[in-house]
């Protein structure tokens, strides 16, 4: 199941990578993000690992997670370890004077027990919809946070 979204934030690059490189924080606008625990002691960057516990509706997974991509203000990529495998991979790029567009691209695999690709087919109007109201919610953190970035 491949799933490309993309917003343009009202802030710089800088503001919006410093808003989604904590991925302790994406707890703070992704709906579907539970919690996560890191598996490494390392926070950012590639090699970081980390378990997100997901939840839609009813339906839960522990993700087990790999940072595969670290460009600061450009791009941070991950791989998928947990039940649904695959990759996923945040994408900034300016958009003009002080706005970005930040594209969200996940390329996910279900297995068997989640109904294989009959599955992915019927989750994907679901996540397309969950993710949608992510990004709105990242793009209201961003617009919000103060100019410095500095800390």
């Amino acid at each position: 199941m491949q799933i490309h979204l993309c917003v343009t934030i009202g802030a710089p690059i800088e503001r919006v990578w410093h808003t989604v490189e904590r991925i302790e924080t994406h707890t703070d606008w992704m709906a579907d993000a539970e919690s996560i625990t890191f598996r490494t002691d390392q926070r950012t960057g590639v090699g970081t690992e980390f378990d997100c516990l997901t939840r839609v509706g009813p339906f839960s997974t522990v993700d087990t997670m790999r940072v595969t991509e670290w460009e600061p203000n450009a791009v941070m990529g991950i791989h998928h370890r947990g039940v649904v495998t695959g990759t996923g991979r945040f994408t900034l790029r300016a958009a003009g004077a002080g706005v970005t567009e930040f594209c969200w691209d996940e390329d996910l695999i279900f297995p068997a027990r989640m109904g294989g690709a009959f599955g992915a087919r019927l989750s994907r109007p679901i996540l397309m919809r969950v993710w949608r109201a992510n990004l709105a919610r990242l793009r209201a953190l961003a617009e919000a946070t103060p100019d410095d970035t500095s800390g």
